[in-house]
């Protein structure tokens, strides 16, 4: 069987499958945001993200610098969904022999900026050859509580940290070979060349009852929750937040808003749900007992397809 017919999702659940986690110390393995393994008493989570010239980036679309503060970023993204903060991280590059020492170093100002923004360390690595740029980081982190995507309960409310959509909208602007661009389109492509993972939210994450990354789209994430925790969730969507620059974009270019937020992909925000209301982030929605991602618009009940980006 092509892997292309096997998708991302389908490609991941055979490999893990040939798999046994035998170590007792290992408290959560394959299908979450990180891994998470009690070392003496710590938690201490495992991730990896990786950024492939012609898959993650196109090279002419996006500065070096932002490509260096994106790859750690996406990896941040998934340490704070678990409830956690970075520690550690080791980074492998392979790269064409013609790309020069200058652009490698404009990456590494990027990764330098991004390490001092979330205050942690790259301790050591890998180089080699290839025929596209290819970046690959592994980050640790450690957490008090481990937060997962199958704790949503009954009676949970559902927030999202920000603003969702606005990536895709940079990115088909950028695929939109302008000469020149607006200043507040330029505004929208940089929601898609230097997101911000969400490390502010870390306090609110460690009391929620379950949390994502928003990496894939909205409601193809949230339909990782929906799933391990085998609950159902419903999105009010007179709740769901329209950035106004989202809303220009979509007016501009004859666009409906609501499928850049609910399945625009790589905004890096954190969908989470938790037994109490909090005053940061967006409320968005509720958990029910049953199953499936849900849409309701006053009285209609609309169910979701539960679809996201995949890279396969």
């Amino acid at each position: 069987m092509e892997i292309r017919k096997l998708g991302e999702f389908g490609l991941i659940d055979k490999l893990t499958s040939l798999l046994e986690i035998k170590d007792k110390d290992v408290v959560v393995g394959f299908g979450d945001d990180c891994a998470c393994v009690n070392i003496e008493g710590k938690l201490i989570l495992f991730s990896s993200d990786i950024q492939i010239e012609g898959v993650h980036f196109i090279k002419e679309k996006i500065s070096p610098k932002n490509l260096g503060w994106k790859l750690v970023s996406v990896n941040v993204s998934d340490i704070v969904a678990c409830g956690g903060i970075p520690r550690w991280g080791l980074i492998s590059i392979a790269v064409p022999e013609n790309i020069t020492f200058e652009y490698i170093q404009e990456v590494y100002t990027g990764i330098k900026e991004a390490l001092d923004f979330y205050n942690f360390s790259i301790i050591g690595g890998n180089t080699s050859k290839s025929e596209k740029i290819i970046f690959d980081l592994f980050i640790t982190g450690e957490t008090d509580r481990f937060i997962s995507r199958s704790g949503a309960k009954e009676g949970d409310f559902v927030y999202i940290s920000g603003y969702t959509g606005l990536s895709r909208a940079g990115l088909e602007l950028l695929l939109m070979d302008k000469n020149n661009y607006e200043s507040w389109e330029e505004e929208v492509i940089s929601f898609h060349t230097k997101p911000v993972a969400r490390i502010d939210f870390v306090d609110v994450i460690r009391n929620a009852n379950s949390c994502i990354d928003i990496s894939d789209g909205l409601a193809g994430d949230l339909g990782h929750i929906e799933k391990q925790s085998k609950v159902k969730i419903v999105l009010e969507k007179e709740k769901l937040p329209v950035h106004p620059l989202l809303e220009k974009y979509c007016k501009k270019y004859n666009k409906n808003p609501y499928d850049y937020i609910l399945y625009g992909g790589e905004d890096y925000q954190l969908a989470f749900t938790t037994s109490q209301k909090k005053e940061k982030g967006f409320l968005i929605g509720y958990v029910e007992k049953g199953e499936g991602v849900f849409l309701k618009e006053k009285t209609n009940l609309l169910r979701v397809e539960e679809k996201g980006f995949e890279h396969i």
